[in-house]
Protein backbone atom coordinates (compact mmCIF):
# COMPACT_ATOMS: atom_id res chain seq x y z
CA UNK A 1 0.00 0.00 0.00
CA UNK A 2 1.46 3.34 -1.04
CA UNK A 3 1.75 6.35 1.21
CA UNK A 4 -0.83 9.14 1.25
CA UNK A 5 1.22 12.19 0.26
CA UNK A 6 -1.66 14.64 0.67
CA UNK A 7 -1.73 14.37 4.46
CA UNK A 8 0.85 15.69 6.90
CA UNK A 9 2.97 12.95 8.47
CA UNK A 10 4.55 13.09 11.92
CA UNK A 11 6.92 10.75 13.71
CA UNK A 12 6.09 10.03 17.36
CA UNK A 13 7.85 7.83 19.90
CA UNK A 14 4.69 6.62 21.67
CA UNK A 15 2.89 3.39 20.85
CA UNK A 16 0.06 3.70 18.32
CA UNK A 17 -3.32 1.99 18.36
CA UNK A 18 -7.09 2.56 18.23
CA UNK A 19 -8.12 5.69 20.18
CA UNK A 20 -4.59 6.23 21.47
CA UNK A 21 -4.12 9.83 22.62
CA UNK A 22 -0.71 11.40 22.01
CA UNK A 23 0.25 14.90 23.06
CA UNK A 24 2.16 16.85 20.42
CA UNK A 25 5.59 18.13 21.38
CA UNK A 26 6.18 21.87 21.55
CA UNK A 27 7.87 21.75 18.14
CA UNK A 28 4.98 19.77 16.67
CA UNK A 29 2.45 22.15 18.23
CA UNK A 30 4.18 25.16 16.68
CA UNK A 31 4.37 23.46 13.28
CA UNK A 32 0.77 22.24 13.23
CA UNK A 33 -0.95 25.23 14.85
CA UNK A 34 1.20 28.18 13.85
CA UNK A 35 2.92 27.16 10.60
CA UNK A 36 0.27 24.96 8.98
CA UNK A 37 -2.67 26.67 10.76
CA UNK A 38 -4.44 23.38 11.38
CA UNK A 39 -7.65 23.43 13.37
CA UNK A 40 -9.74 21.10 15.52
CA UNK A 41 -10.51 17.83 13.75
CA UNK A 42 -7.82 18.10 11.07
CA UNK A 43 -6.47 14.72 10.05
CA UNK A 44 -2.76 13.83 10.09
CA UNK A 45 -0.76 10.61 9.80
CA UNK A 46 1.41 9.27 12.62
CA UNK A 47 4.14 6.63 12.62
CA UNK A 48 6.70 5.37 15.11
CA UNK A 49 8.65 2.77 13.15
CA UNK A 50 6.88 -0.10 14.96
CA UNK A 51 3.09 0.04 14.69
CA UNK A 52 2.48 1.05 11.10
CA UNK A 53 0.89 4.32 10.05
CA UNK A 54 -2.21 5.69 11.81
CA UNK A 55 -4.64 8.42 10.90
CA UNK A 56 -5.23 10.80 13.79
CA UNK A 57 -7.41 13.83 14.52
CA UNK A 58 -6.20 17.03 16.14
CA UNK A 59 -7.86 18.13 19.35
CA UNK A 60 -7.09 21.28 21.35
CA UNK A 61 -7.64 20.69 25.11
CA UNK A 62 -6.23 24.19 25.65
CA UNK A 63 -4.98 26.94 23.37
CA UNK A 64 -1.38 25.82 23.97
CA UNK A 65 -1.82 22.06 23.62
CA UNK A 66 -2.61 19.63 20.84
CA UNK A 67 -3.60 16.03 21.51
CA UNK A 68 -3.65 13.63 18.55
CA UNK A 69 -6.30 10.89 18.70
CA UNK A 70 -5.63 7.78 16.58
CA UNK A 71 -8.74 6.76 14.64
CA UNK A 72 -7.68 4.03 12.19
CA UNK A 73 -4.61 2.37 10.78
CA UNK A 74 -3.72 3.68 7.33
CA UNK A 75 -0.90 1.22 6.57
CA UNK A 76 0.51 -1.82 8.39
CA UNK A 77 4.13 -1.88 9.49
CA UNK A 78 6.36 -3.23 6.68
CA UNK A 79 9.46 -5.35 7.15
CA UNK A 80 12.58 -3.19 7.47
CA UNK A 81 14.81 -2.76 4.44
CA UNK A 82 17.75 -5.16 4.41
CA UNK A 83 20.11 -2.89 2.46
CA UNK A 84 23.09 -1.61 4.49
CA UNK A 85 24.51 1.73 3.34
CA UNK A 86 28.20 2.22 4.14
CA UNK A 87 29.56 5.71 3.52
CA UNK A 88 32.60 7.83 4.24
CA UNK A 89 31.56 10.99 6.12
CA UNK A 90 31.34 14.14 4.00
CA UNK A 91 31.26 17.81 4.90
CA UNK A 92 28.14 18.71 6.85
CA UNK A 93 25.82 20.03 4.13
CA UNK A 94 26.59 17.25 1.71
CA UNK A 95 26.36 14.59 4.41
CA UNK A 96 22.88 15.79 5.39
CA UNK A 97 21.85 15.38 1.76
CA UNK A 98 23.58 12.00 1.52
CA UNK A 99 21.75 10.57 4.52
CA UNK A 100 18.37 11.87 3.42
CA UNK A 101 18.74 10.45 -0.08
CA UNK A 102 19.98 7.11 1.22
CA UNK A 103 16.84 6.77 3.34
CA UNK A 104 14.62 7.80 0.42
CA UNK A 105 16.32 5.17 -1.75
CA UNK A 106 15.61 2.38 0.71
CA UNK A 107 18.64 2.03 2.98
CA UNK A 108 17.70 0.10 6.11
CA UNK A 109 20.93 0.73 8.00
CA UNK A 110 23.37 3.66 7.92
CA UNK A 111 27.01 2.93 8.77
CA UNK A 112 29.64 5.69 8.57
CA UNK A 113 33.06 4.32 7.57
CA UNK A 114 36.36 6.09 8.21
CA UNK A 115 38.73 5.91 5.22
CA UNK A 116 42.18 7.34 4.56
CA UNK A 117 41.01 10.27 2.42
CA UNK A 118 37.89 11.10 4.43
CA UNK A 119 37.26 14.86 4.64
CA UNK A 120 34.20 14.98 6.88
CA UNK A 121 33.54 13.73 10.39
CA UNK A 122 30.60 12.49 12.43
CA UNK A 123 30.00 15.20 15.00
CA UNK A 124 26.75 13.73 16.30
CA UNK A 125 24.77 10.59 15.55
CA UNK A 126 21.69 12.57 16.59
CA UNK A 127 22.12 14.77 13.50
CA UNK A 128 22.28 11.71 11.25
CA UNK A 129 19.19 10.28 12.92
CA UNK A 130 17.34 13.60 12.58
CA UNK A 131 18.08 13.71 8.84
CA UNK A 132 16.97 10.10 8.45
CA UNK A 133 13.76 10.87 10.33
CA UNK A 134 13.04 13.96 8.22
CA UNK A 135 13.42 11.93 5.04
CA UNK A 136 11.11 9.23 6.42
CA UNK A 137 8.44 11.80 7.32
CA UNK A 138 8.54 13.42 3.90
CA UNK A 139 8.66 10.24 1.81
CA UNK A 140 6.18 7.93 3.49
CA UNK A 141 8.78 5.57 4.94
CA UNK A 142 7.57 3.61 7.98
CA UNK A 143 10.56 1.42 8.84
CA UNK A 144 13.17 3.80 10.27
CA UNK A 145 16.79 2.99 9.38
CA UNK A 146 19.29 2.13 12.09
CA UNK A 147 22.15 4.61 12.52
CA UNK A 148 25.48 3.21 13.73
CA UNK A 149 28.63 4.76 15.14
CA UNK A 150 31.52 5.32 12.73
CA UNK A 151 34.05 2.51 12.27
CA UNK A 152 37.38 2.28 10.44
CA UNK A 153 37.26 0.49 7.09
CA UNK A 154 39.84 -2.15 8.11
CA UNK A 155 37.94 -2.95 11.33
CA UNK A 156 34.66 -3.15 9.41
CA UNK A 157 36.04 -5.68 6.94
CA UNK A 158 37.63 -7.83 9.65
CA UNK A 159 34.31 -8.38 11.41
CA UNK A 160 32.00 -8.35 8.39
CA UNK A 161 29.43 -11.20 8.06
CA UNK A 162 30.49 -13.29 5.05
CA UNK A 163 26.92 -13.88 3.86
CA UNK A 164 26.32 -10.17 3.16
CA UNK A 165 28.01 -8.97 -0.03
CA UNK A 166 29.53 -5.49 -0.08
CA UNK A 167 29.27 -3.64 -3.38
CA UNK A 168 31.78 -0.82 -3.55
CA UNK A 169 32.01 1.96 -6.08
CA UNK A 170 35.46 1.81 -7.68
CA UNK A 171 36.32 4.89 -9.71
CA UNK A 172 39.33 3.07 -11.20
CA UNK A 173 37.29 0.23 -12.65
CA UNK A 174 38.32 -0.88 -16.14
CA UNK A 175 34.73 -0.67 -17.44
CA UNK A 176 31.90 1.87 -17.23
CA UNK A 177 28.86 -0.41 -17.04
CA UNK A 178 27.84 -1.92 -13.66
CA UNK A 179 24.83 -3.86 -15.00
CA UNK A 180 26.49 -7.17 -15.89
CA UNK A 181 28.38 -7.26 -12.61
CA UNK A 182 25.26 -6.62 -10.52
CA UNK A 183 23.23 -9.17 -12.47
CA UNK A 184 25.77 -11.81 -11.50
CA UNK A 185 25.39 -11.28 -7.75
CA UNK A 186 23.61 -14.21 -6.10
CA UNK A 187 23.49 -13.09 -2.46
CA UNK A 188 20.20 -11.73 -1.12
CA UNK A 189 21.81 -9.67 1.65
CA UNK A 190 23.65 -6.64 0.30
CA UNK A 191 25.59 -3.59 1.43
CA UNK A 192 26.70 -0.62 -0.65
CA UNK A 193 29.95 1.19 0.13
CA UNK A 194 30.57 4.71 -1.20
CA UNK A 195 33.94 6.35 -0.59
CA UNK A 196 34.96 9.89 0.37
CA UNK A 197 35.31 12.94 -1.83
CA UNK A 198 38.98 12.08 -2.33
CA UNK A 199 38.21 8.50 -3.33
CA UNK A 200 39.63 5.28 -1.91
CA UNK A 201 43.39 5.00 -1.51
CA UNK A 202 45.23 2.33 -3.48
CA UNK A 203 45.85 0.45 -0.23
CA UNK A 204 42.11 0.45 0.53
CA UNK A 205 41.27 -0.63 -3.00
CA UNK A 206 43.65 -3.60 -2.72
CA UNK A 207 42.20 -4.47 0.70
CA UNK A 208 38.63 -4.38 -0.60
CA UNK A 209 39.36 -6.40 -3.73
CA UNK A 210 41.08 -9.09 -1.63
CA UNK A 211 37.88 -9.77 0.34
CA UNK A 212 35.81 -12.63 -1.13
CA UNK A 213 32.59 -10.95 -0.04
CA UNK A 214 33.31 -7.66 -1.87
CA UNK A 215 32.34 -6.77 -5.45
CA UNK A 216 33.58 -3.63 -7.22
CA UNK A 217 31.35 -1.78 -9.67
CA UNK A 218 31.91 1.25 -11.93
CA UNK A 219 29.50 4.18 -12.13
CA UNK A 220 29.79 5.25 -15.73
CA UNK A 221 32.33 7.35 -17.63
CA UNK A 222 31.94 10.59 -15.66
CA UNK A 223 33.53 11.76 -12.42
CA UNK A 224 30.83 12.14 -9.77
CA UNK A 225 30.84 13.94 -6.45
CA UNK A 226 30.57 11.54 -3.52
CA UNK A 227 26.96 12.50 -2.72
CA UNK A 228 25.94 12.20 -6.39
CA UNK A 229 27.75 8.86 -6.67
CA UNK A 230 25.81 7.57 -3.68
CA UNK A 231 22.43 8.35 -5.24
CA UNK A 232 23.49 6.89 -8.60
CA UNK A 233 24.84 3.74 -6.96
CA UNK A 234 21.76 3.25 -4.78
CA UNK A 235 19.52 3.60 -7.83
CA UNK A 236 21.38 1.08 -9.96
CA UNK A 237 21.78 -1.43 -7.10
CA UNK A 238 18.10 -1.23 -6.14
CA UNK A 239 17.00 -1.53 -9.77
CA UNK A 240 19.15 -4.54 -10.63
CA UNK A 241 19.89 -6.39 -7.40
CA UNK A 242 17.64 -4.72 -4.82
CA UNK A 243 13.94 -4.36 -4.03
CA UNK A 244 12.77 -2.37 -7.07
CA UNK A 245 12.16 -5.57 -8.99
CA UNK A 246 10.24 -7.30 -6.20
Amino acid sequence: MRANYRMQRLHVSADLGPQTAIEASSEQFNYLANVLRMGEGTKVLLFNGRDGEWQASLTFPTRKRIVLICTEQARPQPAPSDLVFLFAPLKVGRMDYLVQKAVEMGAGSLQPVITQHVQGKIGSLDRLQANALEAAEQCGILALPKVHAAVKLKDLLETWPQERRIIFCDEDSATNNPVNILQGIQEKHLALLVGPEGGFSEEERVLLRACPFVTAIPLGPRILRADTAAVAALAVVQAIAGDWGK
